[in-house]
């Protein structure tokens, strides 16, 4: 009886439910907030990540302007038939330096974190441009406008504002932006310089023009990239949880 009288009278008094609810969320918020103090990040530390390339940065911002995470996701889950399909699950470090993260919530169109190195350039490039010339059944809409020049004029500054919200580019990278931007949509472009800031970049004709470079150029090395960084033959769950 003391209980029924006593959840009744909290039903009735909204001031009182209101602040009953309030200590209630702030318990268990403290309980889940407090402990992550006590570590020092909560993203496992992965050789291999490193900060988009000034051409790679470009193209994922093309990639998020025209709303490709609304069909395509780029997180692959921990289950058996997810990894048969796309390979190694997704790990938080993969896109430690995504603002916003691409992990999407549908899939129209397959997963895109482990695209790169897949197909081709021409492949990609093709695909973009007319997307059933390759796949009859594709209901992508074409995207044979990315062919145009790319603006990068103020790509330091992008760089600059990335470096601000925590991405870890140096002045040396911020300096070079343009120079390595060029470098790798010319493959016969002196590389060197380039890829002493960026591992595991790789130059190429992306749209398969290197007279312009071309928003084609940029979102094609953003995808080639995707999942191309961690060599998970070398990543164990063992090492996961040491780190």
């Amino acid at each position: 009886m003391l209980k029924k009288f006593s959840h009744g009278m909290i039903e009735r008094n909204v001031i009182l439910l209101g602040v009953l609810t309030l200590i209630t969320i702030s318990i268990g918020g403290l309980a889940q907030v407090v402990p992550l103090f006590t570590v020092e990040s909560t993203i496992e530390r992965v050789q291999g990540v490193r900060p988009y390339t000034p051409l790679e940065l470009m193209g994922r911002n093309i990639y998020v302007r025209e709303g490709c995470y609304a069909c395509h996701s780029q997180m692959v889950r921990p289950f058996r038939d997810e990894a048969e399909r796309y390979g190694h699950f997704s790990l938080a470090a993969e896109s430690m330096y995504d603002r916003p993260f691409q992990w999407g919530s549908k899939r129209t169109g397959p997963d895109l974190a482990r695209v790169g190195g897949k197909y081709s350039d021409d492949w990609q490039a093709q695909h973009l441009r007319d997307p059933r010339s390759l796949v009859p059944e594709s209901i992508m809409p074409p995207y044979s406008f990315l062919d145009r020049p790319l603006d990068y004029r103020n790509i330091q500054s992008h760089l600059r504002a990335q470096r601000a919200l925590g991405v870890p580019y140096s002045e040396e990278m911020i300096a070079n932006a343009r120079a390595d931007l060029e470098a790798q949509a010319r493959p016969d472009a002196d590389g060197a310089a380039f890829s002493s800031r960026y591992a595991r970049a790789r130059q190429g004709a992306f749209d398969g023009n290197p007279a312009v470079v071309t928003e084609m150029d940029a979102l094609v090395a953003y995808m080639q990239m995707l999942g191309t960084l961690v060599q998970f033959r070398d990543v164990t769950p063992e090492q996961l949880r040491q780190q």
